[in-house]
């Protein structure tokens, strides 16, 4: 049976933090043919996934490099200027968050994310510490939407999935959440995340 109040599972890309690569390359490819080309065949997601996946940035950027030596500049970029792909937070989410915690729930959160920003981003966005538990996919090898690392998390930290709420912004995550039996939210804005979350059962 289902707590009464259930516990809240976040994403933190594009759900607390905002992450969007093309902030970085408006400056560095102006033209929006050429930025599009970049995108889908040069740092292109399943590139960067792999990242999240746990492989190095050093080793990440020097492969790409060799592949393509005419893009070395913008390549090292993502690298080097990756913040600039992350603007700032999301503040209704991340004051839900915090309003969670300040009346004493246990918040959890899984999130793919390189090792490298992750422990970055832990700097600068402190609320990111306040998590009871987090699963981050490069620690793991592995990555949403693998059902897999939805089950370390429920087995890591003694959870049901009946008993939680999996925020997140991507429809396949959503599917492999809903997949292991947690109930879920899309996260698609505009939302209002607490009516939400109070439809899914929790008091708030």
């Amino acid at each position: 049976m289902a707590a009464a109040s259930p516990t809240v599972v976040f994403d933190v890309g594009n759900v607390l933090i905002r992450w969007d690569p093309r902030l970085l390359y408006r400056d560095l490819i102006p033209d929006p043919e050429r930025l599009d080309w970049f995108m889908q065949n040069v740092c292109t997601a399943a590139w960067n996934i792999e990242q999240d996946r746990g492989r190095s940035w050093e080793e990440a950027v020097a492969l790409l490099v060799a592949e393509h030596p005419e893009w070395e500049r913008e390549i090292r970029a993502y690298d080097e200027r990756w913040h600039e792909t992350v603007p700032g937070i999301i503040e209704d989410s991340v004051a839900t968050l915090k309003e969670l915690k300040a009346r004493g729930d246990k918040v959890y959160a899984i999130t793919n994310f390189s090792r490298e920003k992750w422990a970055e981003s832990l700097i600068r966005f402190p609320f990111l510490q306040s998590f009871d538990g987090v699963v981050v996919s490069a620690h793991e090898r592995l990555i949403k939407p693998d059902p897999a690392i939805f089950h370390v998390l429920l087995e890591r930290y003694g959870l049901a999935a009946g008993d939680c709420i999996f925020v997140d912004d991507s429809a396949k995550n959503i599917a492999a959440a809903d997949g292991v039996g947690m109930r879920t939210v899309h996260f698609v804005e505009p939302i209002d995340l607490r009516a939400a979350l109070r439809e899914r059962g929790l008091a708030l």
